[in-house]
């Protein structure tokens, strides 16, 4: 684990300063068309500051990051949510917050950035598909914002749903999801330091594709625990539904952390693909809790992980 959590990196260690100016200038020129529309702050640098949280791997490209992913409101295909995801507004856009908080209400971008303090977290980033990325965010912890509403004593897990937009979503008309979109975190997951709102990529707002204007990165937990843009959270005293637990428990957990040991049952877990190393790549070992176990396996002591996974 030794020298895993580095917090020297500046942002010219991960691409190469000319050719990220360049990038963003394409954002700036192309906007929507070519990243998809991103929240009102847009096109502002964020200037987030660096984290002891922040792993030393290389980053992933910027391309590679905005145009391989899983979101299945747009589409099942690795390149429709980049394709599709530009159609989405996130601005203005709000966050309802119920149940067992001090302060209830329906909470605007603004609200909930009044404040904060960013961070740039570089973090593992593993799929339960068993491939994998390097993804340098930028957020503040889950806790800040939990803590700024007030969670009750009777609070032990937090509930997340995503929008659900039939006119700029084509994937909600199928039938892949019941949707909403719903992930939910225990109440020591979800005020963990590593786990994060992410506002920002790159240190630019964060591409509509990946989860704008606020979503969730739990960098323990396989890819689809961290829900993407984000319009309710909710604190519960029971464990919330989850909608891949929903759609098939016996292959999707509650938990879902990241663990070679425990095999999806139609794929191994005990290796991964690196995204942007090509097709026939050398597969690389998972780590365990995704190389995060210094810091999060004291929250399972004593549970089962085979069982509970």
């Amino acid at each position: 684990m030794a020298g895993r959590y580095k917090s020297d990196l500046k942002w010219s260690d991960v691409t190469p300063k000319a050719a990220f100016m360049d990038r963003r200038q394409l954002m700036v020129g192309a906007g929507a068309l070519a990243m998809g529309s991103i929240a009102a702050p847009a096109l502002a640098k964020l200037n987030a500051a660096p984290s002891k949280f922040s792993t030393d791997a290389t980053p992933n490209s910027l391309e590679e990051i905005t145009s391989y992913n899983n979101y299945y409101e747009f589409g099942v295909g690795k390149e429709d949510p980049a394709r599709n995801a530009g159609a989405m507004s996130t601005d203005p856009w709000s966050v309802k917050i119920d149940g067992l908080v001090d302060k209830p209400g329906d909470y605007s971008f603004d609200d909930i950035m009044k404040g904060v303090d960013l961070e740039e977290r570089i973090y593992r980033f593993r799929c339960v598909e068993a491939w994998s990325m390097v993804i340098p965010w930028v957020g503040f912890e889950l806790a800040d914002l939990l803590n700024r509403v007030g969670v009750q004593p009777g609070g032990k897990y937090v509930a997340f749903e995503t929008a659900v937009l039939p006119d700029v979503m084509p994937g909600i008309s199928r039938g892949y999801l019941e949707w909403p979109y719903r992930e939910g975190l225990r109440m020591d997951e979800a005020m963990n330091p590593l786990t994060i709102i992410a506002t920002g990529l790159y240190d630019d707002p964060i591409p509509n594709q990946n989860g704008a204007p606020l979503r969730l990165v739990v960098p323990w937990k396989y890819g689809f625990k961290s829900i993407k843009s984000i319009v309710r959270i909710s604190v519960m005293d029971k464990e919330p539904p989850t909608s891949w637990n929903m759609a098939n428990a016996r292959e999707y957990g509650f938990y879902s952390n990241v663990n070679p040991e425990v095999d999806h049952p139609r794929w191994s877990q005990a290796s991964e693909r690196m995204v942007g190393g090509g097709f026939f790549a050398k597969r690389i070992p998972t780590l365990k809790f995704n190389g995060y176990e210094e810091q999060v396996a004291s929250l399972y002591t004593g549970m089962d992980l085979s069982k509970n996974f």
